[in-house]
């Protein structure tokens, strides 16, 4: 009997919580956590120059330069940060379809500038 009442106080508690909270309750608990990709942009590459995801998963990149002022875009995604020396500039994306896409550095920062980009592949 104890076990009979033990879960139905855990049903009501979690249906009042529930009816307290709302719909948004749920959609934020069921949320999975994005992935974070740490992402260095040098003279004059990107490390790691390759990352793949997933369709629809929701990653993370924190950015950093640790020598002059940089650009991270993704124009396929319409996606782009600055990414300044001594700070970590963060960006968000959630890829809604599946390929192979270049992403660059959008400001000049030296001679070999025209040659900076990466490849985010997106598996289905």
């Amino acid at each position: 009997m104890a076990i009979d009442r033990h879960k139905r106080t855990m049903l009501r508690a979690a249906a009042a919580t529930a009816l307290v909270l709302g719909p948004a309750a749920t959609l934020v608990l069921a949320k999975p956590k994005a992935r974070v990709i740490k992402v260095v942009a040098k003279k004059f590459v990107f490390v790691p120059g390759s990352i793949r995801v997933k369709k629809g998963e929701t990653v993370v990149f924190q950015l950093s330069a640790p020598e002059v002022p940089m650009g991270f875009s993704l124009p396929d995604f319409g996606v782009r940060t600055d990414v300044v020396p001594g700070k970590v500039a963060t960006l968000q994306l959630t890829p809604d379809k599946a390929g192979t896409f270049t992403f660059l550095c959008d400001i000049f920062c030296g001679t070999g500038h025209e040659d900076m980009n990466g490849t985010l592949i997106v598996a289905d």
